[in-house]
């Protein structure tokens, strides 16, 4: 009976240390100093679990793979040799952008900029024209494909490279502001106009003054009392963002869903294992799983029997998803990415995240580190880092990196001794408008759409068109950086 009592009275001493030890205040391991206290400085540390998933978007999780050709190089441009890589993890769009996505961006710029503005709208507005044929009829797609209902779920197209990173950028802010709504920080305010609107790199330089509801408590005992949000509370979200060529690549084929511990079962050119574009499943024998043109005249089959049933775009949820939960990664429409195109890019750039496109800027500030101004649209300004800021540094020089290792001046032999000027400097390299046109305006697209032939499913291939222009048969989704662990709970 002695035992039982001393046992209880220990469990009881235990249980009186748990409940001590889970009251104390986190204490910093590196001096000792408790956090969020305001009588010894209120350095303010936020728990953390792991990033929100935004509105639209599935994790990627990163990995290995081998980024380039697949398929024979029936093209013979050699411009996308195989090299292992490294992509890190991120999120993605499930499904491409859809005109319902696109309106209600436009409404936004109509309802916000429209009446001092109309310009913004109209520099946003997709090209609509790109439907016509010289020698076809397709005049009602160019009424209704954008706008009429019945296509509100089908990708936007028409959209060049910048008005789709322009929406990526809307986005980002709508979404943010959406977040401080729910949290009660803001109010929701639908009478935003013109350089009034929520912008997240306004509101987080502390240049946002609109509906405020309630400001975080400030523990810093020198400090007003309340502060905005800062990164630091893991509050907003990064920015949407158009993938990167390798991203894109290797979400497209979804390797994580084909591999046993760390081999790869079976190297994949499409979004499936095999070599076809039917499926096996016995329910659905032999039907297509991605829309393309199977023929020459043969967009959709026969009716009664419609090999894909798409003569154009279909519904961005048409046919399965990938193992990632991603629809149409090799048909319907073609997608953007951010790349700036170089045939021997795979050559050159780095083996962890590739890109090529780098233009490192920074935020307009004034001597004392403020903000100078915004634009006309409330956004913060920014500008290429100069050479003088980069002086002592190691990983760059300049700002602009588009043409590092394939298209500066140590890069070809073409270039003069003497100086060369600015606009001359692309024409020398490539011969841009002569014999190519390959330029610094040239930006990646990849994956096949509803007009091309398998072989442009295939992950692997690359195809360039320039960023001012825009297609019947180009779209885009959006994507985002995970921060953090790469693997979602955390590991």
């Amino acid at each position: 009976m002695k035992s039982i009592h001393n046992s209880i009275k220990i469990l009881g001493f235990i249980a009186i240390a748990l409940i001590v030890t889970s009251c104390e205040k986190e204490m910093s391991r590196g001096t000792g100093w408790e956090y969020n206290n305001p009588r010894n400085g209120g350095f303010q540390v936020i728990p953390y679990l792991e990033q929100e998933t935004g509105p639209g978007l599935v994790l990627i999780e990163g990995g290995t793979f081998v980024m380039g050709r697949s398929e024979q190089d029936v093209m013979y441009d050699w411009n996308n040799i195989p090299r292992r890589v490294t992509v890190s993890s991120f999120y993605m769009d499930e499904t491409e952008v859809t005109n319902l996505f696109y309106l209600e961006y436009l409404y936004w710029l109509s309802r916000v900029f429209g009446a001092d503005y109309p310009e913004i709208y109209d520099k946003a507005l997709p090209d609509t024209l790109v439907w016509r044929d010289r020698l076809a009829y397709n005049e009602p797609y160019v009424e209704l494909y954008l706008r009429h209902p019945a296509y509100r779920d089908y990708p936007v197209v028409g959209v060049n490279w910048h008005q789709a990173n322009d929406y990526c950028a809307w986005r980002t802010d709508r979404v943010n502001e959406m977040i401080l709504i729910r949290e009660g920080i803001l109010n929701m305010d639908p009478n935003q106009f013109n350089e009034e609107n929520f912008n997240t790199d306004a509101y987080l330089a502390g240049q946002y003054e609109g509906m405020v509801r309630n400001d975080l408590t400030d523990l810093n005992p020198s400090g007003a009392g309340t502060r905005k949000v800062r990164m630091e509370d893991g509050i907003m979200l990064p920015r949407y963002r158009l993938p990167t060529e390798a991203e894109w690549e290797f979400a497209s084929l979804g390797l994580i869903g084909n591999t046993l511990y760390e081999r790869i079962i079976e190297r994949r050119l499409y979004p499936w294992n095999g070599h076809i574009t039917r499926t096996d499943r016995y329910q659905n024998m032999g039907e297509f799983i991605a829309n393309f043109k199977r023929g020459r005249g043969d967009n959709m089959g026969v009716a009664g029997n419609l090999n894909d049933g798409a003569d154009i775009t279909a519904d961005v949820f048409s046919f399965w998803p990938n193992d990632y939960g991603l629809y149409n990664m090799a048909g319907n429409v073609s997608e953007w990415v951010m790349d700036v195109y170089r045939p021997l890019s795979p050559e050159d750039m780095s083996d962890f995240r590739p890109f090529r496109g780098n233009v490192f800027k920074t935020q307009m500030r004034d001597e004392d580190k403020f903000i100078e101004e915004k634009d006309t649209l409330g956004r913060i300004m920014w500008r290429d880092v100069t050479i003088e800021e980069s002086i002592n540094r190691r990983n760059y020089r300049y700002a602009d990196n588009i043409n590092y290792l394939d298209g500066d001046k140590n890069s070809s032999l073409q270039f003069a001794e003497e100086e060369v000027a600015e606009d001359q400097k692309e024409k020398m390299m490539y011969e841009y408008g002569a014999t190519s046109m390959i330029n610094d305006k040239a930006r990646v697209y990849k994956g096949g759409n509803w007009e091309d032939r398998a072989y442009w499913m295939v992950a692997g291939t690359r195809r360039f068109l320039d960023e001012n222009q825009s297609t019947r048969t180009i779209g885009f989704r959006c994507a985002m950086h995970r921060v953090g662990s790469p693997v979602a709970g955390g590991k």
